[in-house]
């Protein structure tokens, strides 16, 4: 057992087939502070309600991590996307437009009620709009919104299916909803837009350096 689970609940986490039913009780449990695994349009994540403070500190404590990182989050939609956002720059813009829904996570500056335990004092969060409808559902059912870092404990690898999640979280979270297996071999790539005057690739991923790249040429083309 990951040592980490061991101050959570005890019960047996469940591994409850993606669904409808699986939906209705992961909506509950967000709606109650609980924290569920699920899988994202990348690797399997943990799932929690962002404006819930209680239960971001479960996923830190899950996990085995400090406070010190951020959490990123999914949203169903772009106008769920906007209630964490402090305003739009033109590059968020740019790159919401080409790439969402899609593996991209892009960080922009934080509303003044979002919790430090998602931005880590940054004053930026990171959003992005998954690309799989099933992904955007679940996040739909469970008010729009949803914590999606990886669902390891830190320094391990993340969890591509969801036995992998049991083996990693036998106890601790309300329930694991199995979407399958992995979809993409990489995590989302990481693009700081949060100013108007320059971009910075946080990470590298599923979308290429040169996508990104292509897509800021041709919006000079345009200009």
């Amino acid at each position: 057992m990951n040592p980490a689970t061991r101050t959570m609940s005890e019960h047996l986490t469940e591994i409850v087939k993606d669904g409808e039913e699986a939906h209705a009780r992961a909506r509950e449990a967000v709606a109650t502070g609980g924290v569920i695994a699920f899988l994202t349009d990348t690797f399997y994540g943990l799932g929690a309600d962002p404006f819930n403070r209680d239960a971001l500190r479960a996923i830190f404590r899950l996990k085995g991590r400090d406070e010190g990182k951020p959490i990123l989050v999914i949203a169903s939609d772009m106008d769920a996307a906007v209630r964490l956002m402090a305003e739009r720059t033109r590059f968020f813009d740019l790159f919401s437009t080409k790439f969402w829904p899609g593996p991209l996570t892009l960080v922009v500056r934080a509303r003044h009620d979002v919790p430090e335990e998602l931005t880590a004092g940054t004053g930026t969060i990171g959003i992005r709009v998954p690309a799989v409808e099933a992904v955007r559902a679940l996040a739909r059912a469970c008010g729009g919104l949803l914590t999606a870092t990886s669902a390891n404990p830190s320094g391990m690898e993340p969890a591509r299916t969801a036995d992998m999640v049991h083996r990693y979280f036998p106890t601790g979270l309300a329930l694991i909803v199995d979407g399958g297996s992995a979809r993409l071999d990489l995590p989302s790539t990481v693009l700081d837009v949060s100013r108007d005057d320059a971009i910075s690739i946080v990470r590298e991923g599923a979308v290429a350096r040169q996508e990104i790249e292509g897509a800021l040429l041709a919006a000079g083309r345009a200009s």
